[in-house]
């Protein structure tokens, strides 16, 4: 088999079903996500439809700083999704957020695709992009996880963390608990993926490339390089954003100033 079984339009359209049926269970179970469903839809459709634009476009350029430039859009977008998951407080997070995973991603991306696949030139679209892709969609949960984490654990243990301050502590030696605590709940869920591959699941790498008429040999290696790569990107992506985002949690004076926002107001 050379390539995936073209899919038709009106069997594209049956797949709205499974839409239909969370919007069922939604409605009957009142969980008011109809309209998170409906959204989340016309945005999966639009979207994707205007990626294979821009890629057909991308893929006849071919100029590193057309790919790069692409590459930093979609973490710009992704830092703006972070920020709406995260819960609401006075810290703003969004700038530490996208710098951090800028530098990292970047770096990890370029990593696998320059030395480890060995791809020449090593910006071919065709291959950072994808590979880039899978980085910032796997580590973008991890670093949304792992900032909500820290924030929720800041405003829970409020008073702890001033007690430790008051006895002497700065402001990383009274909250080592949260920041660590953040970055493993982060990492948790690459972790747990790693142990069901292959068991529980075929991951999409590898799935898509058996579905192109690879060798299946060829798509494990793919796969096993990238849970691999993962693993890593998820870990110092949220090393750096963490430890930029605390810091803003406090005062130049080993205060803490986070505060929870409610419904546009704060809250003290």
């Amino acid at each position: 088999m050379n390539g995936a079984l073209d899919i038709g339009y009106p069997q594209l359209a049956l797949s709205l079903l499974f839409v239909l049926l969370a919007g069922f269970a939604s409605l009957r179970l009142r969980l008011g996500l109809g309209r998170d469903l409906l959204w989340g839809t016309l945005r999966t459709v639009s979207q994707l439809a205007l990626l294979t634009v821009v890629l057909t476009w991308v893929f006849e350029v071919r100029h590193w700083p057309v790919i790069l430039g692409m590459y930093a859009l979609m973490i710009l977008f992704a830092s703006r999704i972070i920020r709406a998951r995260v819960r609401s407080t006075t810290i703003r997070f969004f700038f530490p957020t996208f710098f951090s995973m800028l530098f990292s991603y970047m770096l990890v991306s370029y990593v696998v695709v320059d030395v480890i696949v060995e791809v020449r030139p090593w910006y071919r679209p065709e291959y950072f992009l994808p590979i880039g892709g899978m980085v910032i969609g796997n580590s973008m949960n991890a670093v949304a996880i792992s900032i909500d984490r820290l924030f929720n654990d800041l405003l829970r243990r409020r008073g702890e963390v001033e007690l430790l301050l008051c006895l002497g502590a700065d402001s990383r030696q009274a909250s080592a608990d949260m920041f660590r605590e953040a970055i493993r709940a982060g990492m948790i869920p690459s972790i747990n993926s790693m142990m069901g591959v292959g068991l529980v699941f075929i991951p999409g790498m590898m799935t898509g490339q058996i579905l192109a008429g690879s060798d299946p040999l060829v798509a494990v290696k793919y796969q096993i390089m990238v849970m691999l790569m993962l693993v890593g990107s998820t870990a110092l992506g949220s090393v750096l954003v963490i430890s930029l985002v605390r810091r803003r949690c406090f005062s130049r004076d080993h205060r803490l100033i986070i505060r929870a926002v409610d419904r546009g107001r704060k809250s003290t």
